[in-house]
Formats: structure tokens, sequence, C-alpha cells
């Protein structure tokens, strides 16, 4: 989806100019801007009826400017759609193993380093106590 974004964006940029260029060649009826670039001069490239080219062509590339706008704002809308569920997907699947009990691996006997010192203690509980909870990475901190 975003090499389409990015070809519709590249062609939207080129509408763009080419209407701000087709606009500025187009005389007015005060002779401002028109003049400025020789109103002569696209006449006798594109004939007598340039006024009706231009204006045409300027319609032309408005309807291209305005679809590409309202596809680039559909797609872009989908686009962080799509992300948003995303995301909510990783925070579920993030938020699941922290409420989850500690693992079994945990609640067996201590790891054989601990075991190592012979009555040392560290691998004694009281009775009737439960194991400490286990670290998120499922091994216990010495």
């Amino acid at each position: 989806m975003n090499l389409l974004i990015n070809l519709l964006l590249g062609f939207f940029v080129l509408v763009s100019v080419l209407m701000v260029l087709v606009i500025l060649m187009q005389r007015p009826k005060s002779e401002g801007l028109g003049a400025a670039f020789g109103g002569g001069v696209t006449e006798n490239i594109f004939g007598a009826q340039t006024t009706n080219v231009l204006v045409k062509f300027t319609t032309w590339l408005a309807g291209i400017f305005f679809v590409l706008t309202f596809a680039l704002s559909i797609l872009n809308a989908h686009k962080s759609t799509a992300d948003t569920a995303f995301r909510r997907e990783l925070m579920k699947t993030q938020a699941a193993p922290q409420t989850s009990p500690a693992p079994a691996a945990a609640r067996t006997s201590p790891s054989p380093a601990a075991s190592a010192v012979p009555n040392s203690g560290a691998g004694v509980l009281p009775a009737g106590s439960a194991p400490p909870a286990a670290s998120p990475a499922g091994s216990p901190k010495p």
C-alpha cells in the first residue's frame, strides 16, 4: 500500500506543478501575470484558440487533482486504521504474559548453582509459603 501511496503522491505533485504552469500561462482579462510571460507566445505555439485549450486543460488537471486528493485521503485513512489495529493486537499479546501466573519452571527446585551450596538455606522455604515470583524472562534471579 505504501508503494501505491508514493506513486500517487508523485503523480499528485506532477499534476499540481502542471496546473500552476497552465494557470499562469492563461491570459487574464486585466492582462496581469499572463502578460509577463508574453501573451503572444502562447498564441503562436497553440494557435488562435489558446484560451479554449488552456481552459480545457486546466479543467482536466483540476479534476485529476481532486480525484487524486480523494484517493490519497482514503488510502491514508485505511493505512492508519491498519496500523492502529496492528498496534492493538501487539498490545494484547504483550499484556497477556504479564497477567498469566508464574511459569511451572519457576516453581520447581532452584537452579543447579543454588543447590551446589550445601545447607546454605537459600533453597529452603518455610512450610506453607509460596516461592517468589519469577522475573518476566522466566529465569529466577540469583
